[in-house]
């Protein structure tokens, strides 16, 4: 029984000193970007959200003014595109059910 205890006490050891250079990259990185934000922070996100809610707001009215002139090229692209998104969508579904008509109950 002692030498069970002593190869398990080694193989524990050894273990750990195998993981040490891991575990400490992992907690290196762990306290910069598991941190909870700074004021600072908090500050230029809300300056970066109106940014991009400012620019949202322009590109509408230009896509507004812009509807009328689609040709009829652009038209039909934008339909084939749709249509390729809602088959792979519909695919994918199957693919996750493994079968084609329904779940398997």
């Amino acid at each position: 029984m002692a030498q069970f205890s002593t190869k398990v006490t080694a193989l524990a050891n050894k273990l750990v000193a195998q993981a040490r250079p891991h575990l400490d990259e992992f907690w290196k990185y762990a306290k910069v970007e598991l941190a909870p934000p700074l004021p600072a922070d908090l500050k230029m996100l809300r300056k970066s959200a109106e940014k991009t809610a400012k620019k949202a707001k322009q590109d509408m009215k230009s896509s507004r003014k812009r509807f009328g002139q689609i040709t009829v090229r652009e038209a039909w692209l934008n339909t084939l595109v749709t249509i390729e998104v809602i088959t792979w969508f519909f695919m994918g579904e199957v693919i996750g059910r493994r079968h084609l008509v329904g779940y398997k109950v």
